[in-house]
């Protein structure tokens, strides 16, 4: 008995060699990509521009600038949440961005019957 592939799935030595090619290039791709997101910097900031953060596609935080008119050694607490806000929108933004960019790219991978 024999099995029946899907159109387009098999096709002997030729067909495998392109896919073959196809998935090496999209590494390719997906590495040069990588390392031009790692490069990029973001800038964001939290509290109406209280708090304003630098940060590198790698994660590593640049810089952070804090407004003097929010510093109130009396409520500590409030600039800790706006810190922390904007550390955590930073980070957010970065890997959206990142995940956005390699979908976009592995959107191109067109190997019948895997993707």
């Amino acid at each position: 008995m024999k099995a029946r592939l899907p159109k387009g799935v098999g096709g002997g030595p030729q067909n495998m060699n392109a896919m073959i090619r196809q998935a090496q290039k999209l590494q390719e791709d997906m590495e040069a990509l990588q390392a031009e997101l790692d490069e990029k910097e973001y800038d964001v900031s939290a509290g109406g521009g209280a708090v304003k953060i630098k940060i590198k596609g790698t994660l590593e935080i640049l810089n952070i600038e804090i407004s003097p008119e929010i510093v109130d050694p009396d409520d500590i607490e409030t600039l800790t949440d706006l810190v922390t806000a904007a550390v955590n929108e930073a980070i957010s933004k970065v890997n959206k961005t990142n995940e956005e960019e390699k979908n976009k790219l592995s959107s191109q991978l067109s190997i019948p019957g895997i993707f």
